[in-house]
């Protein structure tokens, strides 16, 4: 990717990362450029699941910056398709950004990995189709009521890339919790998923005189409580998917007696978790764990239906920033506000970690000189909390946030209090407009190991 033109100096640069070029920034003067020149209307619809239509509107230098319009739209359409989802765009604008975007978003392009993704969600080939105005469809938004069902005696389990948690759920009071560490990104076959998986609802099951339903939070996209796109399954060949992991958890509900099950996007659950515990709405969850998940609970205390991936939505228009792995692409929340992020961090602060280490014991380490008081740990925390600040600004853009709620084995102990503290600087410096606004905060400690779990417990409605 080449440089973005309109580059600002952020006030706070994580002290491991001072090439850090927030997108959130970029963006904000790249609008403020436009003022008093020649601009064109870009018009992005995506069209998903049932007729469902998002539209954005935005403008773009109709003489010259070339290069610019290209980035800023190309990292726009990127956005969209992680915070809303996809299989068709309907593009009018400038030829050339409409042909650039179809050239990049096929088979063989250089956002191979969300176009083949965004195909699989849907069950649609994904496909960008160049038009005018008059072409783009209407928008239509759906929303749905999720969660808050607490009578019963529940199961609730969250899967994490780095640990799975379940809570015995009883009338709202969880009885039993626990926390075991996985390594299911690693597995090609699914039964090594399935098998923990089951393992824990069964503990849960046993602390309990009975199991009216199952809430399950996991990592990924789930369409009708069918498993669509998760890293949880990275490593499983496409065929073994289909066969094996789209209807797991069918699989596993039917083995533990058929009992009624609910499963939704980890993100929207952290989401569900601030709206119960809080009594609030207008809230936008962020789980910074083994990857970053979002969700998004409107005003009227509903979700949206949008993906709200998070983890490959571009926060740092750095050319050279840190490539993720699964999609090909750099600068994206999956190697800012997770574990990944914080042992990136970590690692350019000459931090050494022993071979063969997993992830979450880097985290941990890091974690534990934090609670020594260690410069380094310090600092890395506080990096941490400046691209939080920053991508708050990015998600306000699409968003209408009143309250941010952090959740996630990143934000436990002392390190998440100066997350926060942080991220608050950022937004009071470079967007008072939002400080005032959004606030930032997590729940307590227990309820951010376990309260994935414990709202996850209250996704099926018992009829």
């Amino acid at each position: 990717m080449k440089e973005f033109s309109f580059r600002k100096k952020p006030i706070f640069t994580p002290e491991y990362d001072k090439n850090f070029f927030p997108v959130s920034l970029g963006n904000r003067e790249y609008r403020k450029a436009l003022e008093g020149k020649k601009t064109e209307e870009v018009i992005i619809a995506l069209e998903r699941e049932n007729g469902l239509v998002s539209v954005f509107r935005t403008e773009v230098f109709k003489e010259g910056r070339r290069d610019d319009n290209l980035i800023y739209i190309e990292r726009l359409l990127k956005t969209l398709l992680w915070l809303k989802g996809g299989s068709k765009v309907f593009f009018s604008g400038p030829g050339y950004l409409g042909e650039h975007l179809k050239n990049e978003y096929r088979h063989g392009g250089e956002r191979e990995f969300d176009a083949v993704l965004m195909g699989k969600i849907y069950g649609f080939e994904f496909n960008v189709v160049i038009t005018d105005r008059s072409g783009i469809p209407a928008e239509n938004e759906g929303t749905r009521q999720i969660g808050g069902h607490l009578g019963g005696c529940r199961i609730g389990f969250d899967a994490g890339g780095s640990d799975r948690k379940v809570s015995a759920v009883v009338d709202g009071v969880a009885i039993y919790s626990e926390e075991v560490e996985w390594q299911p990104k690693l597995s090609e076959d699914p039964q090594y998923q399935y098998d923990g998986i089951l393992d824990s609802m069964r503990t849960a099951a046993s602390k309990m005189e009975r199991v009216d339903a199952i809430g399950i939070s996991a990592a990924g996209v789930y369409i009708d409580n069918e498993v669509r796109a998760s890293s949880l399954f990275i490593k499983v060949p496409t065929g073994l998917f289909d066969a094996r992991v789209r209807r797991i958890f069918f699989d596993i509900a039917n083995e533990m007696g058929g009992i009624p099950f609910e499963i939704a996007n980890d993100g929207d659950v952290t989401a569900l978790a601030g709206a119960m515990s809080l009594n609030e709405t207008g809230i936008l969850g962020i789980a910074m764990g083994t990857s970053e998940a979002g969700g998004y609970v409107n005003k009227e205390g509903l979700i949206t239906g949008w993906l709200n991936e998070l983890a490959f939505v571009p926060l740092d228009y750095n050319a050279g920033a840190m490539v993720d792995e699964w999609a090909g692409d750099i600068g994206c929340g999956v190697k800012y506000l997770s574990q990944d992020g914080v042992i990136k961090l970590a690692e350019n602060a000459g931090i050494e970690f022993r071979e063969g280490l997993s992830p979450a014991g880097k985290l941990r380490i890091v974690q534990e000189m934090m609670d020594s008081g260690e410069i380094k740990a310090i600092r890395i925390f506080e990096g941490i909390g400046c691209y939080l600040g920053y991508a708050v600004a990015y998600y306000a853009e699409f968003y209408d946030i009143d309250h941010v709620l952090i959740l996630g084995r990143v934000t436990s102990g002392p390190g998440g209090t100066l997350i926060v503290d942080k991220a608050r600087l950022v937004l009071e410096n470079e967007f008072p407009e939002l400080s005032g606004k959004i606030k930032i905060s997590m729940p307590d400690e227990k309820a951010r190991r376990v309260g994935q779990s414990v709202a996850a417990a209250s996704l099926p409605e018992i009829k």
